[in-house]
């Protein structure tokens, strides 16, 4: 088994166990760089929400629903979100969901 070039235990820098490329390694920028990833994931669930309407705020709303819903039962109280409490989170989820199956059903009663 060879070891990493610098320090002769664990793999090179910039590389993850098994030598496989960590954050911030690769594409020629530098170890660290902040990575806007998030920004452009927000952007595009923007696009999608704009495009398709309450079609796609319905199905992100009970998509994060249900994994909440799973980070729940498997123990998580606290999470990241501005909210915190996972259950407050819940029920923002599904009121958005509500709110956006009543604008999709007002919209095929207009077109009947």
């Amino acid at each position: 088994m060879t070891a990493g070039p610098s320090t002769g235990t664990g793999p090179a820098p910039g590389r993850g166990p098994g030598g496989v490329p960590g954050p911030g390694a690769g594409g020629g920028e530098e170890p660290g760089t902040y990575d806007p990833l998030r920004l452009c994931v927000y952007a595009t669930v923007a696009l999608l929400a704009w495009l398709l309407g309450p079609v796609a705020v319905l199905f992100f709303a009970a998509l994060g629903f249900a994994g909440y819903l799973r980070a729940r039962r498997a123990g998580l109280r606290r999470g990241k979100c501005l909210l915190r409490d996972t259950r407050l989170v819940l029920a923002y989820l599904a009121a958005i969901a509500i709110a956006a199956g009543t604008a999709l059903a007002l919209d095929l009663t207009a077109l009947f």
